[in-house]
């Protein structure tokens, strides 16, 4: 997406960061360390209410600024990092492209699909990085699960489940319909860590639920989709979150012809004919850290990424599917 010399060899590279939330705190910090600092400098930071922005421009040594519409014109920033709600990362995606913004997005790139494609068609005629955030694909349940595959043969069933339980749900922004998206797009790293092991998807059903607090915000909800693979291979997501849920789960399972794997939440194990091994799974620690290393050195160096948006908008046309399916009821074809 992004390929010319830099001018950013002699020189530290601006940061804008919209958000204020946990992620952006994580990138504010991981900004902030001794190896990163050297190459990046937190320039300036949005977010939703002035006073707390403010107070977190004071911790980063930064500028508050009072929306994201001026953050994206100022003249002294090179690279947007986008960590706020999922609703408008398409939007301030955009807008800091056409004002010649590198941009870094956590996913989803857009809740949209034509925008997400409208976004990474801009990207390329600026000549600009667009970098659609996956750690989950970098973190060592991923890395370990990867490792394993070829020990247990063909495979042909993989379910993947993540529930939690909050009681009472919090009436924040991962509760709003619209702030939030549709869980599967949402969320779409779960779609994602399957699609980056097992390749393209043939069809997707999807049922999905919500429990309501009013239009606007829900209580709890619970989304299940069927992935039915171009190899043969079936899976299951399973996504449920809110206080109608008992309990808190993280698991995924894969069965193969001569083996399977089995992970249940940092722990992980290989299975074969009369025998289980534990599985090594490095720490899920400085995954924003190292995301933002390998952006700031592929500007710098041209090393490359780990992923391309065009490979995260294909998980977004699969996650859409299955929205497109919990609407109508019908089973979708992936083109």
């Amino acid at each position: 997406m992004h390929t010319s010399t830099t001018p950013y060899k002699s020189s530290r590279i601006k940061v804008g960061l919209v958000g204020i939330g946990y992620a952006a705190k994580t990138r504010a910090k991981a900004l902030h360390s001794d190896e990163i600092a050297a190459k990046a400098q937190l320039v300036a930071v949005c977010g939703h209410s002035l006073e707390k922005t403010t107070t977190f421009a004071q911790e980063f040594n930064c500028t508050a600024i009072a929306t994201w519409q001026e953050l994206v014109t100022l003249e002294d920033i090179d690279l947007v990092i986008i960590s706020t709600i999922n609703r408008d990362h398409g939007i301030i995606a955009k807008a800091a492209l056409s004002q010649d913004k590198h941009v870094v997005v956590e996913y989803p790139l857009a809740l949209d699909v034509g925008e997400a494609e409208e976004i990474i068609a801009l990207a390329q005629t600026q000549k600009k990085l667009l970098h659609v955030e996956h750690i989950e694909v970098l973190g060592g349940v991923h890395q370990a699960i990867k490792q394993n595959l070829p020990h247990i043969g063909q495979i042909f069933y993989a379910r993947y489940s993540t529930i939690k339980s909050q009681l009472p749900a919090p009436r924040k922004w991962s509760y709003n319909h619209q702030m939030f998206g549709f869980p599967l797009m949402a969320a779409l790293s779960r779609v994602h860590r399957l699609v980056d092991l097992f390749g393209p998807v043939l069809t997707v059903n999807c049922h999905n639920r919500f429990w309501q607090t009013d239009r606007e915000y829900y209580q709890g909800c619970i989304c299940v989709a069927q992935l039915q693979f171009e190899s043969g291979l079936l899976g299951n997501i399973t996504y449920a979150k809110g206080e109608t849920l008992w309990h808190t789960e993280r698991r995924f399972e894969i069965h193969g012809e001569n083996g399977g794997i089995t992970i249940n939440k940092e722990t992980g194990v290989l299975l074969r004919a009369g025998d289980s091994m534990p599985m090594e799974i490095a720490s899920r620690r400085g995954l924003f850290a190292k995301d933002t290393a390998m952006v700031l050195d592929h500007l710098i160096r041209n090393t490359p990424l780990y992923i391309t948006p065009t490979e995260s908008l294909y998980t977004l046309k699969v996650a859409d599917a299955a929205r497109r399916s919990a609407q109508t009821g019908l089973t979708m074809t992936i083109n």
